[in-house]
């Protein structure tokens, strides 16, 4: 990687966090590309110079199409964000299949997809760098995040080994791992949970924890999405990034402590939640 202008893709680039990075790394002179599947959302962009594409990284033709694109104007990506994801929370024994099998799709195998179709650009010009978005949902469990934990803790496996892989080619693969944002993925994660819960065995705890996520993500304590778009833009700049950038709320003592205390003594804690929040919801 140089300090020249880069060709970059930053999926999920319809809000938040992919958004910001898209026009802060826009604004540094490099020619972005910000794909999503809403593209309307994406206009804004545009004063900034991004080159706006029509992204669905469930839909393999639309990948090939949104690489070629590219390519055909560029013949080039010499940096790949993989930013695209959602969180899909409720019980592994009531999510559809079907449910959690996007989840993956979203998550982990459009972003392998794209990264399948990026390495032999980037190793023909000589390098590049790969920067996926993981979580601290990929390094610690949450109760009725089983399916969206197992996609995060997916993507910290292939984004290790892809990195092994591919250094031989000059191409860095850094992970960005964010704890509590400020964005709407709580409050939409926190309702799929109620939804997924109602009139089962588990609706009760569900509920509690939904209301918790939906207080938790409505206060201003929470980090602001465009800290992690410059944690993103600082790992695309530097010469030798970390393998790892964690940021935001909670993102350093929550992983710390699921390391240092006993299993069933965070399993405790995590139902614990649900009897504190009963006695002061009464």
């Amino acid at each position: 990687m140089t300090n020249q202008p880069k060709i970059i893709l930053v999926t999920g680039a319809s809000s938040g966090i992919g958004f910001q990075t898209a026009q802060m790394l826009a604004c540094q002179g490099n020619k972005v590309y910000a794909a999503a599947r809403r593209t309307e959302l994406m206009q804004p962009l545009e004063q900034h110079g991004v080159t706006i594409l029509r992204l669905d990284v469930c839909d393999d033709t639309s990948i090939n199409e949104c690489v070629k694109t590219i390519v055909d104007s560029e013949g080039r990506i010499d940096v790949l964000v993989n930013n695209a994801g959602y969180g899909y929370f409720g019980a592994v024994e009531t999510v559809p299949i079907a449910d959690a099998r996007r989840q993956f799709e979203v998550n982990l195998f459009g972003l392998a997809r794209l990264t399948q179709l990026a390495l032999p650009l980037m190793r023909e010009n000589g390098g590049g760098r790969i920067v996926n978005l993981s979580s601290i949902a990929g390094r610690m469990a949450m109760p009725f995040g089983a399916w969206y934990n197992a996609t995060k803790y997916a993507v910290e496996g292939f984004s290790d080994a892809l990195r092994i892989e591919t250094r031989q080619f000059g191409i860095d693969v850094v992970m960005i791992e964010p704890g509590g944002i400020k964005t709407n993925w709580g409050i939409i994660a926190a309702n799929h949970l109620a939804e997924s819960s109602q009139g089962t065995v588990y609706e009760q705890n569900a509920n509690h924890e939904a209301a918790l996520m939906r207080k938790g993500y409505s206060m201003d304590f929470l980090t602001d999405p465009s800290k992690v778009a410059k944690t993103i833009v600082k790992a695309v700049n530097r010469r030798r990034p970390k393998t790892r950038y964690r940021v935001g709320r909670g993102s350093f003592l929550l992983v710390f402590l699921t390391r240092v205390i006993p299993y069933r003594w965070w399993d405790k804690i995590c139902t614990s939640m649900w009897r504190h929040y009963k006695i002061i919801d009464k």
